[in-house]
């Protein structure tokens, strides 16, 4: 017997029970018989970090440091001192 022509033979045989039972899809789920899926929650956004400094100039955090920002930090400061967000 083939996979197919089996699980045909089963849904035959679950119909004959249900109807023997009086049952319907509708009772079946209320009695939890199907697993509900639920979607993972989607993952949170990372924070976003924005540094500017006097001049106006903006940078977001991703990438590579701006050289503003690079010769900030060589020249002993701190990159958190530009840090807006």
């Amino acid at each position: 017997m083939s996979l197919e022509s089996e699980r045909a033979a089963a849904i035959v045989w679950i119909r004959v029970q249900m109807a023997r039972h009086g049952l319907t899809l509708a009772d079946l789920q209320a009695a939890g018989c199907f697993a509900v899926v639920v979607p993972p929650p989607a993952p949170a956004p990372a924070p976003t970090r924005t540094y500017r400094d006097a001049e106006g100039r903006k940078w977001d955090g991703q990438g590579e440091m701006p050289a503003w920002l690079q010769w900030a930090v060589n020249a002993g400061q701190s990159a958190e001192h530009f840090r807006v967000g």
